[in-house]
């Protein structure tokens, strides 16, 4: 029997009897391999596992416990959430279903209006678990568009996505889906259910098991508002049940942190109906941490080389025509004012003012790198089902600067961020990195192909030289150039995508900019992109869940409460206070109005670092009582030593600072 020739991605080669399967691959590497893959890479491309190699390819098997691995399992076990969905309410109607970050849903239209309740859910996740026991093998088919649509003739939202793909008004969800082109690939557990889909899939329902439902949710078609309301169904799976235990104990931990829930729990802002989704009101405690993280920031920036600048709010409609936001980014923006001089948008990114500032007057190179700074607020219009507290909002402010520089400037600049954008990171107590570099989307671009291709080698060198951990994000760059992304882990393990460096050779050229060099010619600059929280408010909303609104010291809105024992001592309490306002600290005073137990359990629950609580010795002696935010209660401590020791420890917090 004829034999090909495999390589795997250790650059090693296995040979195989023609017909092989990557399964035949993996136990032919070792049984515990075989055990763990759930599919394959096929030459780049995604593949079941039990597809046909061909001759000669490049192959490298997904195991369970992988990124790839859990999207895959995620993937499979919303098919099979979708066939139960399907068996238990007849009549049922079907949309999406993919595989998200830790999880994955369904979105459905049940009959006469029907809505999902709780038992619902019981009874669809017994019916999965039956189909998983059953171990429904996942069998692929392609399809032409004319065939799958009379597959799918009483689905209408599967017959428009098939519709839009043969014609090729594909959007990513379509493509995530079913791929693109006039033949449409599909996925049968059962004789009786079909669902679209590119794979790949587990080789059979058995694989999976390792889930739970977790909500039912609104969701508009396509998230579009004028759109049918479906009924979205969100679960998580992962590989083992010890995976899926820690994964729900984390959100236990995260429901916890939920910095909407502390926002209101702590008075640090709010988000009144009266004002709209998606925008917030900053109360007295979170302006205080708010305007410690600016302060910081513009000191950082002062020292780092960076001119401020400030810019209007909103624009003539032929700032964003000419920096291209028009043409791509519209859907994202908030709908035109029509004024008696023209057409004007609140602008949804500052970088196309800062332009106008770079090209107010001619420059010379001996300007550059020309290093701008905003804190500028702008405004995209989310839509209402992707709203989310201060982590998806509708007007936000960034701590955004645009370095202007050569092109042979560009390399040791991006290092320079890469530095500065970690030291601050730092600074707020995280200490976990890896990046993302953003490639080009083939399908939403501007500019020349090797353009593109230096700045995106650019990037990766920086990184590379840098010596951060970094994956690549294929397609997943904004049209005007590849970009950088920080992810930091927070103190339970979570990932956040905060800093961003983008490298951008389209605005310089369409905003016409140039500068003068050393040889008395005109030169076109490179321009790159930076913030260092992403916006302050998602940067806030990520610190209240990192520190579970237990601010450190040098961050907390109150630093000290003082807490008179009785009436008797309110005198010296606001003596204490005062003594620390006078140091530098913010602090508050207690009235000895109700049980001490109980203001000294209402002031734990501000998250305050420090209680003092002063009775007959402590105003005999100038001393505190001590009670400290996770720590041992000390009786008798000096005023001055206490002050001291506040001082030393803020000095250590900002020791990064």
């Amino acid at each position: 029997m004829a034999e090909i020739t495999i390589s795997l991605p250790d650059g090693s080669q296995r040979s195989l009897v023609e017909g092989a399967t990557a399964t035949t691959l993996a136990e032919s590497i070792g049984s515990r391999l075989a055990k763990a893959a759930v599919a394959a890479v096929v030459n780049g491309e995604e593949w079941d596992l039990g597809r046909e190699l061909p001759a000669d390819a490049t192959v490298a098997i997904i195991t369970a416990d992988s990124d790839e691995g859990r999207h895959v399992l995620r993937h499979s076990t919303a098919h099979v959430l979708a066939q139960a969905v399907i068996q238990l309410f007849p009549g049922a109607k079907y949309s999406i279903g993919p595989a998200i970050n830790d999880g994955f849903y369904y979105d459905f239209e049940l009959p006469d209006g029907r809505t999902f309740n709780e038992a619902d859910l019981a009874s669809i996740d017994a019916r999965m678990r039956e189909i998983m026991k059953a171990n429904q093998p996942f069998v692929r088919d392609e399809l032409p568009a004319a065939d799958a649509l009379k597959v799918f003739a009483d689905q209408p939202y599967k017959c428009e996505i098939i519709e839009r793909v043969s014609t090729g008004a594909a959007d990513n969800d379509d493509a995530t889906e079913v791929g693109s082109g006039e033949t449409i690939s599909v996925y049968r557990n059962t004789p009786e259910f079909v669902d679209l889909c590119r794979g790949p899939h587990v080789p059979g329902t058995g694989r999976l098991g390792h889930f739970k439902l977790m909500k039912v949710a609104g969701a508009y078609w396509r998230g579009n508002e004028k759109g049918p309301m479906l009924q979205r169904i969100y679960g998580t799976a992962w590989e083992s049940k010890a995976a899926l235990d820690e994964h729900l104990h984390r959100l236990e931990e995260a429901e916890k942190r939920d910095h909407r829930k502390l926002a209101t729990e702590l008075d640090l802002l709010s988000f009144p109906q009266e004002l709209g989704g998606g925008l917030a009101v900053w109360h007295p405690k979170g302006a205080i941490v708010r305007k410690l993280m600016e302060d910081y920031s513009r000191e950082r920036h002062t020292n780092g080389g960076y001119q401020f600048v400030f810019t209007p709010h909103l624009a003539n409609a032929n700032l964003f025509e000419t920096s291209g936001h028009l043409g791509w980014y519209k859907d994202g923006m908030y709908p035109p004012m029509e004024m008696d001089n023209g057409t004007y948008y609140m602008k949804p990114m500052n970088c196309p003012m800062h332009c106008l500032i770079f090209r107010s007057r001619q420059r010379s190179y001996r300007e550059l790198p020309l290093r701008l700074f905003e804190l500028g607020t702008v405004y995209r219009y989310e839509r209402a089902g992707t709203l989310h507290g201060l982590m998806r909002i509708r007007g936000f402010t960034q701590d955004d600067s645009h370095i202007f520089c050569m092109p042979e400037q560009a390399a040791e600049e991006i290092k320079s961020l890469l530095d500065f954008v970690i030291s601050v990171l730092k600074a707020f107590g995280f200490t976990d990195f890896t990046a993302n570099l953003s490639t080009k989307d083939p399908a939403k671009y501007a500019g020349d192909d090797d353009a593109w291709d230096v700045a995106t080698d650019a990037l990766r060198a920086a990184l590379e030289d840098y010596g951060l951990e970094y994956k690549i994000k294929e397609g997943d760059a904004a049209f005007y150039g590849p970009k950088i992304d920080i992810d930091v882990k927070d103190a339970i393990g979570r990932t956040w995508q905060l800093s961003t460096i983008q490298y951008d050779f389209n605005l310089p050229e369409r905003f016409e900019l140039e500068f003068v060099g050393a040889d008395s010619a005109r030169h076109r600059p490179i321009m790159l992109h930076r913030a260092l929280f992403g916006s302050v408010e998602r940067f806030f909303g990520v610190l209240v869940e990192h520190y579970a609104g237990a601010f450190p010291a040098w961050m907390a809105p109150l630093q000290a409460k003082v807490l008179p024992v009785a009436a008797a001592h309110q005198e010296y309490a606001e003596h204490v206070a005062k003594r620390l306002e006078q140091e530098g600290f913010r602090v508050d005073v207690a009235d000895a109005n109700d049980q001490l137990g109980k203001r000294i359990r209402a002031a734990k629950m501000e998250k305050i670092p420090y209680v003092l609580v002063v009775g007959d010795d402590d105003m005999a002696m100038n001393t505190v009582g001590v009670n400290p935010r996770g720590g041992e209660v000390e009786r008798g401590v000096g005023l001055d030593e206490f002050v001291a020791r506040l001082h030393d420890e803020i000095a250590g917090q900002l020791a990064n600072v």
